[in-house]
């Protein structure tokens, strides 16, 4: 019987748009979205003060709209997304160079082998989010599990901010509801 493995699911809570209330206090709490400046532009993030009227990524503009009339819309500075997104790989980095990045804000790690050095997948889990909240101010969700599947499905069991684990002992119990 192989060895367990333990892999990461490290997703960043509402990327783009956290940065942007990040770097601009006013928009802190607000309705927002980053995406397109025309009614037919796609939403690209959503801030979570949004998301109660039901607007998420990949929504047309116009559905936003009319979905949260007072939305708040910035457009997207992809540049500066890069260049914090960056960073967040490079925290990964300092834990395991088993890091398969999916998007600008999402990444799995294999950090088995990375336990004699830094404890347990969940004690690493929390260093990350430290570290991640401490160089950059944005909060991530991450999953840690057996396998890439369920740590994916981890992560976005307790968003914003949450750290979820699900261990193959009680894996059917928590995933089959």
């Amino acid at each position: 019987m192989p060895a367990s493995r333990t892999i990461l699911h490290v997703d960043m809570d509402a990327f783009y748009a956290s940065i942007e209330q990040r770097d601009n206090p006013d928009l802190r709490g607000k309705p927002l979205v980053v995406g397109g400046g025309s009614k037919r532009g796609v939403v690209a993030a959503a801030s979570y003060e949004v998301r109660k009227f039901g607007v998420r990524s990949a929504m047309p503009m116009a559905d936003a709209l009319r979905r949260c009339p007072d939305l708040i819309s910035v457009r997207p500075r992809m540049a500066h997304y890069k260049a914090v997104s960056r960073q967040i790989f490079s925290v990964f980095h300092e834990f395991s160079p088993l890091v398969e990045g999916l998007s600008l804000d999402e990444a799995f790690l294999d950090v088995t082998a990375s336990a004699k050095l830094h404890g347990s997948g969940v004690d690493i889990a929390r260093e990350i989010k430290h570290a991640i909240h401490s160089q950059t101010g944005l909060t991530a969700s991450v999953g840690v599990a057996e396998n890439k599947l369920v740590a994916k499905i981890a992560s976005d069991m307790d968003k914003p901010d949450g750290l979820v684990v699900i261990d193959k002992d009680d894996c059917c119990d928590r995933l089959d509801p």
